[in-house]
């Protein structure tokens, strides 16, 4: 059998056992010291500013789109661009927070919304923020997109949960946006078990989505924030400051066991993504020789930190045959995400306009995936390269 995913660790027994030292030994396992410290250090990995930790990817979302509303940014009503293909967790905050979801088509050679699609979507929408979300470590042309964005006043936000580590020649996936969300799920290129993380270069932002992450409070900013904020609110005591909640917000607080992990585990990132896309480098071989399926163009990628191998079929009868080779192999699969996310019940349920999205719905038909890491063996490598091969 090869799973989706064989480890919840990098170095997983490496990991574990240093996991239990340090809860044996620290005195303190609520939010402190060790969140803090893997933000720098995450900060500084990214090349950006601020990094905000918090308990999942999907509060990472959440707490992104909150800080716009928060900050006037948005409004009830706004219409947000989202990519259609993605995971609930970018789209439910849109609705939840009284915004109109825009589904934006993706081209499926690259399964990422480019700029032409982008600019198809802006011919009959208008909209006010454009949440693009860089699927299984691939990525559109961002900086176009950025641009176009910059252009037009719409505020850029990045799903780079899937792309930690890629890089395009114009940067690294995760720098595109006024902030971006990354996620250090169990199935993600490191694991902190559960947890999320939100880079950005703005103070502002980076001042409201602490407050965001910790009901609104306070208590995470620098002191000549908090002074300036408490003189804003007329707050003078210390006593009265500590249960004061200037803005909306959520209980998202990571633990110290996410913040240890975190930094634990970014000693063996690089080595994880290389190893990642030489594996995805020799599978795809096996790819270019057939002719039943789609070959996914990354040559826009200066480095590809595969999430996983997708494997896009010319049409559905060919999906369910490539399929069936995979399950009879012993090899797990799934959906390409969630596919085209307008076909979910929650969607159809709380959204009027479906848009036209052919793209996705060739995606959603015709893809699935399967696992992509450094446990994979070299007869893991080759069972792939056998379900790949045209026969």
């Amino acid at each position: 059998m090869i799973p989706l995913m064989k480890n919840a660790f990098l170095n997983e027994s490496k990991t574990i056992s240093s996991l239990s030292d340090f809860i044996k030994n620290t005195k303190k396992l609520s939010m402190g010291e060790q969140c803090f410290e893997f933000e720098k250090k995450f900060a500084q990995l990214q090349g950006r500013k601020e990094a905000i930790l918090v308990n999942s990817g999907g509060s990472a979302n959440l707490a992104m789109l909150q800080t716009l509303k928060n900050l006037g940014k948005l409004k009830d009503g706004d219409k947000v661009g989202f990519s259609a293909l993605t995971w609930s967790t970018n789209v439910m905050p849109i609705i939840q927070l009284g915004l109109v979801p825009v589904a934006v088509d993706c081209d499926p050679s690259t399964l990422n919304v480019m700029s032409a699609q982008i600019i198809e979507r802006l011919e009959t929408e208008e909209l006010h923020a454009f949440f693009v979300t860089n699927v299984l470590g691939f990525a559109g042309d961002l900086e176009v997109i950025k641009n176009i964005c910059d252009e037009r006043n719409i505020i850029l936000l990045e799903d780079n949960c899937e792309g930690l580590g890629t890089e395009l020649l114009s940067g690294k996936c995760g720098n595109f946006g006024e902030m971006a969300s990354f996620s250090f799920f169990v199935a993600h290129h490191m694991s902190t078990i559960e947890g999320g993380m939100i880079c950005t270069d703005d103070e502002e932002f980076s001042k409201m989505l602490r407050m965001v992450r910790s009901n609104g409070w306070d208590r995470n900013l620098s002191a000549s924030q908090q002074q300036k904020i408490r003189n804003q609110n007329k707050i003078h005591t210390e006593f009265e400051s500590k249960y004061t909640f200037y803005d909306l917000g959520y209980n998202i607080r990571p633990t110290e066991i996410t913040g240890f992990i975190g930094s634990f585990q970014l000693q063996f990132l690089k080595k994880n993504i290389e190893i990642r896309e030489k594996n995805y480098l020799t599978l795809e071989r096996a790819v270019k020789d057939n002719p039943d399926l789609i070959l996914i163009n990354h040559s826009n990628l200066k480095l590809l930190s595969s999430f996983a191998f997708p494997i896009m079929c010319k049409d559905i009868e060919k999906k369910e045959k490539y399929a069936l080779k995979f399950e009879a192999a012993g090899v797990e699969i799934r959906p390409m995400i969630s596919g085209n996310i307008q076909r979910q019940p929650f969607y159809k349920k709380y959204v009027k306009k479906i848009q036209n999205l052919p793209g996705a719905d060739k995606v959603h038909d015709c893809g699935f995936y399967c696992g992509n890491y450094p446990d994979l063996t070299e007869f893991d490598i080759q069972t792939l390269m056998n379900c790949l091969r045209y026969k």
